[in-house]
């Protein structure tokens, strides 16, 4: 019997420090601490770290733009998801560093903090001095390429997560100068590897106006997206098109722009005669969006000037009357800019400005300029002192009305019986209000929520539009003052409270069709513009209920979009069918159900892209006619019926002459001419879909299914089987690829019942429970600020009191719009 070895008694450790000794400490080298802790560097993992990889490439090269030697900037999203960032600057240096004993470049790309933007000779002001520049984007990336032009020669360095493949190289000759820098992100550190085109953009365009006269320009190889900005209004460009489509009170807007104690201040201001106020502040590029002592110099300085000059004046009524800083504030639209050397920033984000002696800068520069302007421009100063004297009075007429909403406790003393059924937790963060559309699916929600979290407030039809009211009107409509009064916070600057929050989700469950869309348009209206914060901080969402129930037997399924009951419906036809493809009317090719299911799926996307397309007058046939004989034209042109193809503008212009003059020498022989025919200009190259769907159908031709335009030529005689679908002991004959699906859609739903849900109402409590609010099985979008200044103009457009550019819009998206009841 073998014997057991005595347990060594373990050693004695003083409570609460474990065994810690210097064999624990660990040392990271190089770039390793970036890929252990990335969040410390970027943020965070997910796709906005992933973004800020892009921010930190071209924050580089803005910085050579601001020391006067780049002008042209391009960002590209290849097909797999690299970026390439190139520039005109100077070129990263190549010699070599006397410290390091390695050439400079490599220095840059491999060592944190290493960079000329440290260095105050190099650049007087930086927008990466927080950050660590272009070395974190190397640690973070699969792979990283660097080329700099400099000196007439090319020189290269490859890297492989930061760390160098080869040295630095002379690899050619060139007379341009500047850096190009491409780079993968790494799928071991990211969630995703996949950019948003319209999140890149805004940023772009936002560095275009702060830094007015550089080209930026971006193209997204996988859609075909392309953009170029150059600004040379600079700030005073940005607040006119953030002012598009409302009524200014002054023509153009005012600028400030000086500089004291080697701090630069650019101010652009405009008033309108909308109510709600939207400035944007800078410092170095990055967006402050807490503001911080510039923000603060800023609101104190409009403040004082608009007091002397009312009581100047005599808009003041006494002298004990005074405007607050939301009054004079009311319609404005600003942006501030602040260039320093040397920033402090309150918290890693670089989201508030923490410099002290900023404020009294700006705040002695918009005394003194803005009271000037008043001087010199006394109509204008009028306008504006009046709306603020205006907006004064009516918030002291919302004061009572607020105090009504004022919720002290969990809402002690108010009852708000019909209204909101309230949880029974008490801690914020683990609850959830739903806003519901009608009293009818407010009941269902009621009965069908989990009473422990979830909190149902019911609306009776369609709540106030905020963008065209003042506080006094929005505080004087029942429905809003219930949602104030619920959600706990406030409103206004003056009022609003984040610790106040009673719910840390709040969830907008309307009905799916045009009311509902509606209803909760008005809903974010409020939201963005009397409790943007709650956007800000994550608060809100949006429910998805189900768009279809489909029944079989006792199983049932439900499916938020169309698109995922035709995937399930193609699940269920792999699984019951088999593809084969004919020759001769023989079998040729027997499909293995992966294969089958890939075409299937592909078919659905071509079929979702040619119904897109053909909306927009140009019809697949005629795309197909192009593949193989010669490039896509850019312009299809139809005049009373004829359709000619032109390759440039130029002869676009050419033909459509030559067309009319054609028409008109038909009407004077007596040709007949139908009443609905008109002039069709297509611009083909703009129809982004057209550049995915032949990729589309390039891959499923690789799959051994042809698309042609045969297939959706009517005039064309019936073609012989191409394909055949066995179900059993059924045979199905297909004549083209696009027929696959139709067959299949018909084959799949038999024995199936499909119920397109169009209101919340028409699901039992338990069905709304399972579907739309058991946190383990619903969809809910969160609702974010991505671009506010693209939100500034749609809510403008949408939901302001010109109707022109909301017709305008409509037409426009018309066709994008999916799911209408007609």
């Amino acid at each position: 019997m073998k014997k057991e070895k005595p347990v060594k008694p373990a050693k004695a450790v003083k409570p609460g420090t474990g065994d810690y000794n210097a064999d624990n400490i660990t040392i990271l080298e190089g770039l390793e601490a970036v890929r252990r802790r990335p969040a410390m560097y970027i943020g965070g993992t997910s796709v906005d770290g992933l973004h800020h990889l892009v921010y930190e490439v071209v924050d580089n090269s803005i910085d050579e733009a601001l020391a006067g030697h780049c002008k042209n900037i391009s960002v590209t999203i290849h097909k797999d998801n690299s970026v390439t960032v190139i520039d005109d600057g100077r070129g990263i240096p190549v010699g070599m560093h006397k410290e390091k004993k390695k050439s400079a470049l490599e220095v840059v790309m491999t060592v944190l903090h290493a960079g000329g933007k440290f260095d105050k000779d190099s650049y007087k002001v930086s927008g990466g001095l927080h950050g660590v520049g272009v070395s974190v984007v190397n640690a973070l990336s699969e792979w990283l390429e660097v080329e700099v032009y400099i000196n007439g020669e090319v020189w290269r360095q490859e890297y492989k997560r930061g760390k160098p493949v080869k040295d630095v190289a002379k690899v050619g000759k060139t007379g341009k100068r500047g850096t190009k820098v491409t780079f993968m992100a790494d799928d071991k550190i990211f969630e995703t590897k996949v950019y948003s085109y319209d999140v890149l953009s805004s940023r772009l365009r936002e560095l275009a106006f702060l830094n007015r006269g550089i080209n930026i320009k971006i193209k997204d190889e996988r859609s075909g997206k392309d953009h170029e900005f150059e600004f040379a209004g600079g700030i005073v460009e940005f607040v006119t098109t953030m002012n598009k489509n409302k009524e200014p009170l002054h023509p153009k807007p005012i600028y400030i722009s000086k500089e004291k104690t080697g701090i630069a201040i650019e101010i652009a201001l405009q008033w309108n005669d909308g109510y709600s106020e939207n400035i944007l502040t800078y410092v170095n590029n990055i967006n402050t969006h807490e503001g911080g002592t510039h923000l603060i110099g800023l609101k104190t300085g409009l403040t004082r000037v608009g007091n002397d000059y009312a009581k100047k004046k005599g808009l003041l009524k006494a002298d004990s009357e005074s405007l607050l800083g939301d009054d004079m504030r009311e319609g404005l639209t600003a942006v501030i800019s602040v260039k320093i050397a040397e920033p402090q920033f309150e918290g890693q984000t670089k989201m508030k400005l923490g410099n002290s002696e900023v404020k009294g800068i700006v705040e002695s520069i918009v005394n003194e300029d803005l009271s000037a302007f008043f001087e010199e421009n006394p109509s204008a100063g009028k306008k504006i002192l009046e709306k603020a004297c205006i907006a004064s009075q009516a918030r002291e007429a919302a004061r009572k009305a607020r105090e009504l909403t004022r919720r002290k406790g969990a809402l002690e003393g108010w009852s708000l019986p019909g209204k909101l059924a309230d949880c029974s937790e008490r801690d914020a963060a683990k609850c959830e209000l739903y806003i519901v559309e009608g009293d009818s699916a407010g009941g269902s929600a009621k009965q069908g929520r989990s009473r422990q979290f979830q909190a149902i407030l019911p609306l009776r039809g369609k709540i106030l539009n905020v963008q065209k009211a003042r506080l006094d009107k929005i505080f004087g409509n029942e429905e809003i003052r219930t949602i104030i009064t619920a959600i706990g916070t406030g409103v206004g600057e003056q009022d609003f409270d984040l610790e106040k929050l009673r719910y840390h989700k709040i969830v907008i469950m309307t009905d799916a069709d045009e009311d509902g869309s509606h209803i909760r348009t008005l809903l974010l209206t409020f939201f963005y513009r009397q409790m943007r914060k709650l956007i800000e901080n994550g608060n809100i969402y949006i429910a998805q209920p189900p768009l279809y129930k489909i029944k079989k037997g006792k199983l049932e399924k439900y499916f938020v979009t169309e698109i995922e009951m035709e995937k399930f419906l193609i699940d269920e036809a792999c699984r019951n069918t088999r593809l084969t493809k004919l020759k001769n009317g023989k079998e040729d090719i027997l499909f293995n159900e992966h294969r089958y299911r890939e075409i299937l799926t592909s078919l659905l996307e071509i079929e979702e892209y040619i119904k897109s397309i053909e909306k927009k007058d140009i019809t697949v046939a005629e795309l197909l006619s192009f593949i193989g004989k010669r490039k896509l034209p850019m312009f299809k042109v139809q005049v009373f019926g004829e359709v000619k193809y032109a390759d440039s503008e130029s002869e676009k212009n050419t033909i459509l002459k030559s067309l009319r003059k054609k028409q008109k020498a038909d009407g004077k022989k007596g040709k007949t001419i139908e009443k609905d025919e008109e002039e069709i200009i297509v611009n083909i190259s703009e129809i982004e879909e057209i550049g995915v769907l032949m990729e589309k159908i390039k891959l499923l031709e690789k799959k051994d299914v042809l698309l042609d335009e045969e297939e959706f030529d009517k005039k064309k005689k019936e073609m012989k089987p191409l394909y055949m679908i066995i179900e059993g002991e059924n045979e199905t004959m297909v004549h083209s690829a696009l027929e696959i699906l139709k067959n299949v859609r018909v084959i799949a739903k038999k024995g199936l019942e499909i119920q397109r849900y169009k209101g919340l109402g028409e699901m039992n409590p338990e069905q709304l429970w399972n579907t739309t609010m058991n946190p383990e099985t619903r969809t809910v979008l969160q609702v974010k600020l991505e671009d506010e200044v693209e939100a500034e103009r749609i809510f403008t457009i949408l939901m302001g009191d010109q109707v022109e550019p909301r017709r305008q819009f409509i037409q426009e998206n018309a066709l994008e719009a999916k799911n209408i009841d007609i």
